[in-house]
């Protein structure tokens, strides 16, 4: 891809409750994407519980604290995983002071990094759980919104509050579905309409389905080894899902040469 220029399309990674593995899938669907051939980098923007860097088993020099307290070039937070196609912006955390104002953070970051983004094809950007403003209008910056839920009952009333918010409050649309811990594709299916059914009834939103990714053990086996199951079991069912999700997202991407490129913080 070298001379071509970037898709430079930003995706979230939310969901309205945590424990649904949000940051695992964040990791290695940029894996997925890498592997495709594509530009990634993967924003850790949870300002509580920043967890990439410990499922890569690294410790990062700087991170997103020493861009907003200091000035820092954005360049210098860059850490390689994979290559030059593969980054990572480890995130600050713990950090009540920028916990405080989490809104004013993420102006502030994205001011700072939106040149530095302008070089990736995907933006991966894994938030914290729940609806909190900065999550929110962080979320609602990016060019593709993915919803990971899971067949839990909490999971579905909780990413629907976060699809409603991001709806009523900043008039958002492209919300894209990924379900995991499931047992197969019917169950899956199942557990999207029922969340579809209700954000067109209610919101009048229709969302898009992207895939599924079976439950299995491979995914603990890969955070207690702290290696990304991408490159530790490539060949795993967890991987064999998450690459057909990838390829959709490339899909749909293709399919809406209109989106919005980069980060666009909404005022």
């Amino acid at each position: 891809m070298m001379g071509m220029e970037r898709k430079n399309i930003s995706i979230s990674i939310v969901s309205g409750k945590g424990g649904v593995g949000k940051t695992n899938i964040s990791l290695n669907l940029a894996y997925m994407l890498y592997n495709l051939a594509y530009k990634v980098i993967i924003l850790d923007c949870d300002l509580g519980l920043a967890n990439i860097d410990i499922l890569l088993g690294i410790t990062p020099k700087k991170n997103l604290k020493d861009i907003i307290q200091s000035d820092v070039d954005p360049e210098e937070l860059i850490v390689n995983i994979e290559r030059q196609d593969l980054d990572l912006i480890p995130a600050a955390s713990g950090i009540p002071e920028l916990l405080e104002y989490e809104r004013d953070v993420y102006f502030l970051l994205v001011q700072k990094l939106n040149n530095v983004l302008k070089k990736y094809d995907f933006i991966i950007l894994d938030l914290g759980a729940g609806i909190s403003e900065g999550v929110t209008s962080f979320a609602a910056s990016t060019s593709l919104k993915i919803i990971l839920i899971t067949p839990e009952p909490t999971s579905l009333t909780d990413s629907y509050a976060v699809i409603k918010i991001l709806k009523t409050k900043y008039n958002q649309s492209n919300f894209l579905v990924v379900v995991n811990m499931v047992e197969g594709e019917s169950q899956a299916r199942q557990t999207f309409e029922r969340l579809n059914v209700a954000c067109k009834r209610f919101l009048g939103v229709e969302l898009g389905y992207l895939g599924y990714i079976r439950e299995n053990k491979d995914f603990a086996e890969a955070v207690s080894k702290q290696i990304p199951l991408a490159k530790l079991k490539p060949q795993s069912e967890g991987c064999k899902d998450l690459m057909a999700i990838a390829k959709n997202l490339v899909k749909v991407v293709d399919q809406l040469p209109s989106l919005k490129k980069g980060l666009d913080l909404i005022d």
